[in-house]
């Protein structure tokens, strides 16, 4: 049996970081055997025990996540890296690239999200041998990337989307179709097929209203990591 890719989970929220070792645990093939909180913890927890694979969150107390990944390769630490960050500065996946950096998470994510990346970082480790060719080179190397967004069904646009997505992130009690349709100026029905979209991607969750008159509507909420 192979051994699980163990995983150490740098996080400063502890909230986060338990959520994360939660969203590891669950993933068939990878441990969380540890948290740190800050980028000094972090070297001490892999003097302490080996690991694969961080979890790393790029704004710590007391460094930035980059320069702890540098820092790191210097001083001969071989673990690989996902960063965990709600950084959308292309100028700092570029770094992070030049230091090894496999994958990007940006937050907010779902479960299904981290899981996603895991299992793509693990079929990429799972590569051993001497490659045939470019093309098994190239299969290698793709397994690291995620696919690219997914078709919307017929009828559905990305603008329109992106409203809804942004209305119903933003209203953290939840909303019902009623109520996000009047905010993005489209029709109830409209409002309903966005709003089971994102239930159906597991970005957002529903349940019964009640207390109301007559029978319950449904209430969507977003999905938070």
């Amino acid at each position: 049996m192979t051994d699980p890719i163990r995983v150490l989970v740098v996080e400063d929220d502890p909230v986060a970081a338990d959520a994360h070792v939660m969203y590891v645990d669950r993933v068939p093939g990878f441990t969380a055997v540890g948290q740190a909180r800050t980028g000094a913890e972090a070297r001490r927890a892999l003097d302490r025990a080996p690991v694969d694979l961080l979890l790393l969150d790029l704004h710590l107390p007391d460094t930035h996540g980059l320069l702890l990944a540098r820092s790191l390769r210097a001083a001969g630490y071989h673990a690989d890296v996902i960063a965990v960050t709600s950084a959308r500065d292309l100028a700092v996946v570029r770094e992070g690239v030049a230091l090894g950096v496999v994958q990007y998470v940006l937050k907010p994510f779902t479960f299904a999200t981290l899981r996603d990346r895991l299992v793509r970082y693990a079929e990429f480790r799972a590569a051993a041998g001497e490659a045939s060719g470019q093309d098994e080179v190239d299969r290698a190397l793709a397994a690291l990337r995620a696919p690219g967004p997914a078709a919307l069904p017929k009828g559905l646009s990305a603008p329109t989307l992106e409203r809804v997505t942004v209305t119903l992130r933003d209203n953290a009690e939840g909303l019902t179709a009623a109520k996000v349709a009047e905010a993005v100026g489209i029709s109830r029905i409209t409002a309903r097929r966005y709003l089971e979209h994102l239930v159906e991607s597991g970005r957002a969750g529903r349940a019964p209203q009640y207390g109301t008159v007559g029978r319950p509507e449904l209430q969507y909420r977003w999905v938070r990591s």
